[in-house]
């Protein structure tokens, strides 16, 4: 349960992160905010760990989706479910 005024969110993906194979973006979405769009990360080699944290603001319970974009052309995707108690964005 959290705070919808500031929501840690980190994601993380196992990639060896070698000039041949590694994360090239990685996108984070929700499902119920006005804006879609939570963040956009761009990742090279030389990053070292496929590893981004972020605080976000979240109005409602909902799912936050993170896709991830290989140097292969591949993605792959994950989905949490986070419970708010105190929402955020909350308009009058």
């Amino acid at each position: 349960m959290e705070n919808g005024n500031s929501v840690p969110l980190t994601v993380k993906v196992d990639s060896p992160m070698t000039a041949q194979d590694y994360v090239k973006r990685i996108a984070i979405f929700n499902e119920r905010n006005p804006q879609p769009n939570v963040a956009l990360f761009y990742l090279n080699p030389r990053a070292g760990h496929a590893l981004v944290s972020t605080r976000i603001r979240l109005g409602d319970s909902q799912n936050i989706v993170a896709i991830a974009q290989l140097s292969d052309g591949t993605f792959w995707s994950d989905k949490a479910e986070l419970i708010v108690t105190l929402p955020a964005c909350v308009e009058s």
